[in-house]
């Protein structure tokens, strides 16, 4: 079964391909780290690109997210300079925490199991003592 891409969705993962190699070798911004593009979106009109990230470092995705907008004027000429579009999208940044929130809800989960069981335990053990 053949599957056909629009065009937006050819550019868009071309689009994440290179923003994930140019950040990865050519920004020099210290606050900018180990850098997960996790999804691009392309406007209808090709103009303006949603490009969402994870870092592991969690506790400053918003200083990241910062950074990779005062720099997304280079990384669009440099985009531009790759792909060879007519017109590159501007480029917006954001910071996905979709992960970490993941994770810390699965640690609460987790440990509300934990104690609902020793909770069990100790009204099992309640009930023999009574019952002997």
């Amino acid at each position: 079964m053949q599957t056909t891409f629009s065009r937006s969705e050819r550019v868009a993962a071309q689009l994440k391909r290179e923003l994930a190699m140019l950040i990865r070798n050519e920004i020099k911004d210290p606050r900018v780290g180990m850098v997960s593009i996790l999804d691009v979106t392309l406007s209808k009109d090709l103009e303006h690109a949603k490009v969402w990230f994870d870092t592991l470092d969690a506790e400053h995705g918003k200083d990241i997210e910062i950074a990779l907008n005062h720099a997304a004027g280079f990384l669009r000429r440099e985009v531009g300079r790759a792909m060879k579009l007519r017109a590159v999208p501007t480029l917006h940044f954001f910071y996905d925490d979709t992960q970490a929130k993941g994770n810390e809800l699965s640690r609460l989960i987790e440990q509300a199991v934990a104690s609902d069981r020793h909770a069990d335990d100790d009204s099992a053990t309640d009930v023999d003592t009574k019952s002997s």
